[in-house]
């Protein structure tokens, strides 16, 4: 039998739909044993005649109507955790909602301005609006895990209790696809979660900004010299802390001829790929090249507290020498007040 390449194609299409079709809802789902769902109803133990049985409560089955779901209808998935990027924060949850507790009124301030923020820099649209209230219009969700696009609105309110200030944020509509579906706890949970760690990341990447641009006021300049480290080899001394170097000297670098192949700030390794400049390059910094072969290198830099040491090896580990260690402090010197 021969197929032609249009039919091998169209039925690789129907299988890899089929295959997407199913992938969602496997990662909700337990993996096929649904048995339990035929266990027969229990029946009331029957004691022979003249014995005098003895039961232990440990295995007892709860009483009551307890309603939930059952079979495939079971969201097997580890509940969504809320990130506590907020200083000083107390992050509640309780009925599917989120609370942000806080002290301080100028706080809740900044955290409810971020919300507006976020709002409108993902053009999530406003049904209404007051000085303590938002009720968003809907905001879809899309997620591998998902078989259809998701919808939710938001309320997100402010207040006190207990004289802390409190920002909650609720889910308060849904719907799957074009479909609306009333609000379970399971989705209300999952995605107040999901919504509140938007919020809380913006608020994180606004601190972090802001402290970027204080500490970028107060270095001016980062006064570079030649030491040595403990064994007594020479190092390059940048009179800075390293937590200020470190995001400064990778922009310097890549004009330098360093291409940067790998950061790892835990351990502060820059792996570079060196490429001679151009003569521009060198008369418009006022030094002479450095002289280093077209290969790879990496930056160590060290902690030194209110310091941070500099040094260069070759592939194989070894030091550069000091005379282009020295020469390679000039280039630093220049392009670091370049890029201050």
């Amino acid at each position: 039998m021969k197929l032609s390449p249009q039919l091998v194609v169209s039925a690789l299409a129907v299988f890899v739909l089929s295959a997407c079709s199913g992938g969602a809802e496997r990662r909700r789902q337990a993996d096929n044993d649904f048995d339990y769902l035929n266990t027969p109803p229990p029946v009331e133990w029957q004691s022979l005649e003249g014995s005098k049985p003895q039961f232990y409560p440990n295995y007892n089955i709860p009483q009551g109507e307890f309603a939930g779901g059952v079979g495939t209808a079971v969201d097997i998935r580890p509940p969504r955790q809320v990130l506590e990027l907020v200083p000083g924060a107390r992050i509640e949850r309780g009925d599917g909602n989120v609370t942000i507790w806080l002290l301080r009124k100028d706080e809740a301030d900044k955290v409810w301005q971020m919300a507006k923020t976020l709002l409108s820099e993902r053009g999530i649209d406003v049904r209404s609006q007051d000085d303590n209230r938002i009720e968003t219009d809907w905001v879809t969700w899309i997620s591998e895990d998902e078989s259809l696009p998701l919808g939710a609105r938001y309320e997100i309110t402010r207040g006190m209790s207990n004289g802390r200030q409190m920002i909650k944020l609720s889910m308060i509509d849904w719907r799957e696809g074009n479909d609306s579906k009333s609000v379970t706890f399971t989705n209300k949970e999952r995605y107040s979660a999901v919504m509140a760690n938007l919020l809380t990341s913006r608020y994180d990447l606004d601190l972090r900004q802001e402290a970027e641009r204080k500490a970028n006021e107060r270095v001016k300049q980062i006064p570079i010299t030649m030491g040595t480290d403990r064994s007594g080899l020479p190092v390059i001394i940048a009179r800075t802390p390293y937590d200020v170097l470190w995001p400064r000297l990778p922009k310097a670098l890549p004009e330098m001829g360093f291409t940067i192949e790998e950061r790892i700030q835990s351990q502060g390794t820059i792996k570079v790929k060196y490429s001679k400049p151009g003569d521009d390059f060198w008369e418009e910094v006022g030094v002479k090249p450095i002289e280093l072969n077209y290969s790879t290198y990496t930056f160590m830099l060290g902690d030194l507290g209110n310091r941070t040491s500099i040094n260069l090896t070759d592939s194989k580990g070894k030091p550069v020498d000091e005379d282009t260690l020295k020469d390679l402090a000039k280039v630093i010197s220049v392009m670091l007040e370049k890029h201050l």
